[in-house]
């Protein structure tokens, strides 16, 4: 849906104040009033006019600030002023998403600002069946919402072209490169024909985004609207040290001390997920866990359930960071704080959404102050210290020295012995052996060698082989004879090496060749 000629519209950074004035179609304009939205953020202040221009866009903005609605909107808009119907097989426009439930909110959005024109479109991501997806994509659709792995799946069987697809949208382009999706965004963007629209928004800008933007972005504008990795100011942080015992009581004390609409609790693994769940149910703390290991049917009632309200906290891992869309998310609590400076950014950005404020709090022990420093470097300040009583040993380390046991030791390389734990005598530090000194054998090693055990063995010759072999051999094996075993190459005729063979093997050389050719 690229528009004929970039310089057809032009845009001021800016410098719009309403979506009346971005151009979009009325059916769109129409929803948005109806969703209660006036006034664009600043980010889609800045890609919708970009966008409808016809331009590629690389879009960097903090998590919670309506990076979806400003791809999204002109999309629509795009399709509301050129209805046609699709082939089969086939999509107009492609939205990749790293995760499930991110996949799943874009599609909800979707559905909501394309009210009043009736886009067709799909969710395409694993963990459910290929069925209905095949049955959805063969009939042709306006867009398609994918997860990059699920999509190949489909690529792969036929079950979509991707021929016809005139934009495609990269959205949290960081995360789905966290995941490993780099080479399937080259094989799948590989399939899409140009000229094409590519728009690819990001939370972070590493390097490695750069160098998929110069990969397959032409003449982008760049739109930065907020510094990199930089947290909403209206979230208000704070960080507990204590130790990692305390985490409990400190949590429940969390949800106690003040009033809480709803809760994220996050955590680095999908088993510590669970165990914090089960903490909070036994507290009378209703709640659920989300993560990669629970069903798409159990992470959709969970959300359901967390979105209804009939529980207030749901726990999950990194993996759900960004696809969490939900207004009225009041605090975030990092149980453990993540080894990705990046994901505590992701993390605390589904509270203060839409403009609201909230409140995020991390739990820290002493294991966790080198992922403290790394997260304070990256957002450019330091996370003031919350309040809170947890017993006397809730605290026993210095959060302003680096702890003794987070000291990392470093393993010796291959090929060097590590030195030995004795400082005297032959071998230990306190005293180096000269280069020629060979090491004088052990009193066990010489005693033996006395008792005639450490001497070598003299290799034993063919003859006595032969007749240790044939010593308590049976008349099958006689029968045998010269015979190769199974497996072993023949060694030889039955003339006179074969003779010679079996005369030192103890079989009998000739005479016993000759008695086992059959009588007259």
């Amino acid at each position: 849906m690229r528009a004929a000629g970039r310089a057809a519209i032009t845009y001021e950074r800016n410098s719009l104040k309403t979506f009346a004035e971005a151009g979009l179609a009325e059916p769109i304009l129409r929803a948005v009033n109806e969703q209660g939205y006036s006034a664009p953020t600043p980010i889609q202040s800045e890609v919708i006019p970009v966008m409808r221009a016809g331009r590629d866009v690389l879009g960097i903005a903090q998590t919670g600030t309506g990076k979806t609605a400003a791809f999204v909107l002109p999309l629509l808009s795009a399709l509301a002023q050129d209805r046609k119907k699709p082939e089969p097989h086939t999509c107009r426009a492609l939205i990749l998403a790293p995760t499930r439930e991110l996949a799943s909110q874009i599609a909800e959005s979707v559905r909501n600002y394309g009210e009043f024109i009736g886009p067709s479109l799909a969710v395409i991501f694993g963990g459910v069946k290929h069925g209905p997806q095949l049955r959805a994509l063969a009939k042709g659709l306006d867009i398609v919402i994918a997860t990059p792995g699920r999509l190949e799946d489909h690529l792969g069987t036929g079950g979509l072209r991707l021929d016809a697809t005139t934009t495609v949208v990269l959205d949290e382009a960081d995360q789905m490169l966290d995941l490993g999706f780099a080479p399937a965004i080259r094989r799948i963007m590989g399939k899409v024909p140009k000229p094409r629209q590519v728009v690819l928004l990001s939370a972070t800008m590493p390097v490695q985004i750069r160098k998929l933007a110069k990969e397959f972005l032409q003449d982008p504008a760049e739109i930065s609207v907020a510094p990199v990795s930089r947290p909403i100011e209206k979230i208000d942080q704070s960080v507990r040290y204590l130790n990692s015992s305390a985490k409990r009581a400190a949590l429940e004390e969390v949800f106690t001390e003040s009033a809480v609409e709803r809760a994220i609790v996050f955590t680095r693994t999908k088993r510590g997920a669970d165990r914090v769940s089960g903490y909070l149910e036994k507290a009378g703390l209703a709640s659920a866990a989300i993560h990669g290991n629970k069903s798409q049917r159990q992470r959709e009632r969970a959300l359901d359930a967390f979105k209804s309200g009939s529980i207030t906290i749901l726990v999950a891992t990194d993996i759900a960071a960004r696809g969490i869309d939900i207004d009225g998310v009041s605090h975030v609590v990092n149980y453990e704080l993540p080894n990705v400076p990046e994901a505590y950014v992701h993390r605390i950005g589904r509270t203060a959404r839409a403009g609201k404020s909230g409140v995020a709090v991390s739990l820290c022990d002493s294991t966790e102050l080198p992922y403290l420093r790394d997260i304070e470097r990256l957002i450019g300040r330091r996370i003031p210290s919350g309040d809170g009583d947890f017993g006397e040993d809730a605290l026993s380390f210095d959060p302003l020295e680096k702890p003794a046991q987070l000291t990392r030791h470093k393993r010796p390389q291959k090929g060097r012995r590590r030195p030995s734990a004795r400082k005297d005598g032959a071998g230990g530090q306190g005293e180096s052996k000269g280069a020629g000194e060979r090491r004088k054998p052990r009193p066990a090693k010489a005693a033996a060698a006395e008792r005639g055990r450490g001497e070598q063995k003299q290799p034993q010759n063919a003859g006595e082989r032969g007749e240790r072999k044939t010593a308590g051999n049976g008349p099958a094996e006689q029968r045998r004879g010269g015979k190769p075993r199974s497996g072993q190459k023949p060694r030889g005729n039955t003339g006179s090496k074969g003779a010679v063979r079996g005369a030192a093997r103890g079989r009998g050389g000739a005479d016993a060749a000759r008695s086992r050719r059959p009588k007259p």
